[in-house]
């Protein structure tokens, strides 16, 4: 049974203990540590007064056409609620050179709504309201078009409606291969 302080299964036959199964998943985290993925800050809205930016790794392009969006969220996550609340996120692209802001935004956010600040750090709003770092590299606003709920996230689907690079197209972006961050798996 998957808890949130132990070993989650299933496994395979030759996990015979519950020391192998803490061993396989230890194996388990470094093998899906080694994909490939970026590392981004969700911004989020209720539509209202709420604001919240989130450092995730878990984001993916899902369609061509029309463009979509995908964006793991855990559900006891306050971005999570926002997202809910307002059908609206933004994913902000971070230049390898800001790698320790990630930092500042794995847990809810101090916001100033009359400096438009998430934790003393500039944003402005787009076509839907959330948040974009006005450092970022480039962003994507989207509009939640369906939602899947798997495990103990919400994947959500949001159809791009607003994106533009905020820096030089050619700035290299951050990766979780960047940072010594191991979140995941």
């Amino acid at each position: 049974m998957a808890t949130k302080d132990g070993p989650v299964g299933p496994y395979p036959a030759r996990v015979n203990s519950t020391d192998d199964e803490v061993d396989y998943d230890k194996l388990r985290r470094r093998v899906l540590w080694k994909m490939p993925s970026g590392l981004y800050i969700v911004g989020s809205t209720d539509g209202g007064d709420r604001r919240n930016g989130m450092t995730t790794n878990w984001i993916t392009q899902l369609s061509f056409d029309p463009k979509w969006i995908g964006v793991g969220i855990e559900r006891d996550a306050f971005t999570h609620e926002l997202i809910e609340a307002g059908q609206v996120f933004s994913v902000c692209l971070i230049d390898q050179e800001d790698r320790a802001i990630v930092r500042k935004f794995t847990k809810p956010v101090e916001v100033d709504l009359a400096a438009k600040t998430l934790n003393g750090f500039a944003y402005e709003e787009h076509s839907t309201g959330a948040p974009v770092l006005t450092q970022s590299v480039a962003f994507l606003d989207c509009e939640v078009r369906d939602r899947m709920e798997i495990g103990n996230h919400t994947f959500f689907a949001g159809e791009v409606v607003d994106c533009d690079f905020l820096k030089d197209e050619a700035t290299p972006v951050l990766s979780m291969s960047d940072t010594r961050m191991n979140y995941g798996g």
